[in-house]
């Protein structure tokens, strides 16, 4: 089944509008890895805005889920989340892409990179981009009843602690391979690096602690499909002075 993309602003879309349409929002780390891996595939998509705590009925029909991000194409149905997305896009573009492909065809590698995409889309999500992202951005623009108020100081020092031991293996791992999941690029380093990207936005990251993990992620932040990632502004909300900084 598909469905009529809605509009923020039910404006008629311009005959040169990308096919693929994006329901994100700047700071979802999961609506982060999907445009850097948009960037990759040298794909371009619509962008479109969602404030999920607002429970948009036309949004709802897209994903009833109510979380971005949430992928349109033309002529197909939604695609929800980030892990379907990937998904979707190696069985429609993947074959095609050769070395590029971010999903190796290798059976066996490609449970490594998925296992690794899990990691971070899952428990370094649960453990601290969630905490992050929820208690020092989005609390600010919630109502009351929709869950905002002051951040929570404990649940960010939760955070902090944990990011630490995140750290410290994907340091291990980058001193075993050249990328996380192997010799090539793969989801596994978009995913890490997107939800790294978010933390690093607040100056969260103890970079100090682990030469290795900074220069894996200088290496993913210095690719093309980066760049709109580190030009994202939070209204009332600045970047840490390194954020943007390629030599950080």
């Amino acid at each position: 089944m598909t469905h009529p993309i809605p509009s923020r602003d039910d404006g008629a879309a311009a005959p040169e509008a990308p096919a693929l349409t994006l329901f994100h929002h700047l700071f979802c780390p999961h609506s982060r890895f999907v445009r850097i891996v948009l960037g990759e595939y040298g794909m371009q998509a619509r962008l479109v805005e969602e404030r999920v705590w607002e429970r948009r009925e036309a949004f709802l029909v897209l994903n009833p889920a109510g979380t971005t991000p949430v992928l349109v194409e033309e002529g197909h149905p939604a695609v929800p989340g980030s892990q379907i997305i990937a998904e979707y896009l190696d069985e429609t573009r993947g074959a095609e892409l050769r070395e590029h492909r971010l999903l190796p065809p290798d059976t066996r590698e490609r449970v490594e990179v998925r296992r690794l995409t899990d990691w971070f889309h899952g428990k370094f999500f649960e453990e601290v981009s969630s905490i992050l992202a929820a208690e020092k951005v989005f609390k600010r623009y919630m109502t009351r009843d929709q869950g905002g108020g002051p951040p929570d100081a404990q649940l960010i020092r939760v955070a902090r602690s944990n990011i630490r031991y995140h750290l410290a293996y994907l340091g291990w791992l980058t001193r075993a391979r050249h990328w996380l999941a192997g010799d090539r690029m793969s989801y596994a380093d978009l995913a890490a690096a997107a939800h790294l990207s978010c933390a690093d936005y607040l100056g969260d990251v103890p970079w100090s602690e682990d030469e290795s993990a900074k220069n894996w992620y200088a290496r993913v932040k210095s690719r093309p499909s980066f760049r709109p990632i580190l030009a994202d502004r939070m209204p009332g909300t600045p970047p840490a002075p390194s954020y943007a900084n390629l030599d950080f």
